[in-house]
């Protein structure tokens, strides 16, 4: 077993990440506190791929190349959508779950 791990750079599609500034913006009008936890849960969440981004489950979707993306699922309701190439993890999408899959970027 090789004890070498390795860290991916995150690197943010700028897309997906104004897409999650609207959800920030909204929650910020209802509460400063949620809309920050929101921000520390997701941030963390995204973190944590760069240590072990292959745990999580690949996203199929009929449209989506077969094995290309995978997904985490953050703060309960947010799905982050990301690929993984030898240079880093690509986040390209962060959607809410609560939403139908016709309104995701991906």
């Amino acid at each position: 077993m090789n004890d070498i791990e390795i860290e991916y750079s995150i690197i943010v599609d700028t897309t997906a990440n104004d897409r999650m500034y609207d959800h920030f913006e909204f929650l910020a009008r209802v509460s400063i506190n949620a809309a920050d936890n929101l921000l520390d849960g997701l941030t963390q969440s995204m973190n944590s791929l760069k240590t072990s981004p292959l745990r999580n489950p690949v996203y199929d979707r009929p449209y989506l190349p077969k094995g290309k993306y995978r997904y985490l699922i953050s703060c309960d309701r947010y799905r982050i959508v990301y690929q993984i190439d030898e240079n880093g993890v690509y986040i390209d999408d962060i959607q809410d779950c609560r939403q139908s899959d016709i309104n995701n970027l991906l």
